[in-house]
């Protein structure tokens, strides 16, 4: 069946494992943007606990911008601090340094849209867990379609309204506050490495 979803920023594992277990993936480019959701954020288990990345956007007077149309704001040094993070949550886990320059790419390149920086994270995370995975992207905007023809994970955007719940696996700092469920894939990359596939392809999707 094929699965819908909203490209985001480092997807949640939740994100993934819908991707991983789809038979075909369309984006949805077309929706209005909305703020506080994983199009421009994720979460990653920092040496103080949980801690989120967020990537500024530029934001218009009109009430309504296309998710698409969305610029990021270029006066902030956000990936400067994102990477710096990255080093501090993941340095000392199993295989941050393996995938370390697949990366860097993502901090180096200064993208004008956040949805070009979305589907080059896709990309980039692809290639890392040696993965093909096809999409399509949609042309129009449907709130309600044929769930019995389309899988609907468009709510794993929005991380309050995402139940997943997952086995666990070693983090860096489970020892200090435990195991912290469905954060962005690169915690599970970085601690699982080639494992992570197995991983995705076991998990029990959410259903809405």
């Amino acid at each position: 069946m094929n699965t819908l979803l909203h490209p985001t920023y480092f997807p949640s594992i939740s994100h993934f494992a819908a991707m991983t277990q789809a038979e075909s993936i369309t984006f949805e480019i077309e929706d209005n943007f909305q703020k506080q959701t994983n199009r421009n954020r994720a979460y990653i288990y920092s040496p103080n606990g949980i801690q989120l990345l967020n990537i500024p956007v530029k934001h218009s007077k009109e009430s309504h911008q296309k998710s698409k149309d969305i610029k990021i704001e270029p006066g902030f040094d956000w990936q400067k601090q994102h990477f710096k993070s990255l080093e501090a949550a993941y340095r000392s886990s199993p295989f941050f340094e393996f995938f370390e320059d697949d990366l860097r790419p993502i901090f180096e390149k200064k993208h004008v849209f956040l949805l070009d920086l979305n589907f080059e994270s896709f990309a980039i995370l692809t290639k890392c867990m040696r993965m093909k995975l096809e999409f399509d992207t949609t042309t129009e905007y449907f709130h309600e379609i044929d769930t019995s023809l389309i899988s609907d994970f468009r709510f794993l955007v929005d991380g309050k309204k995402d139940p997943s719940s997952f086995e666990t696996y070693t983090q860096v700092f489970d020892d200090k506050y435990g195991f912290i469920n469905n954060l962005s894939i690169l915690d599970l990359l970085f601690n699982e490495g080639k494992y992570a596939v197995d991983y995705l392809k076991k998990q029990q999707l959410p259903i809405k």
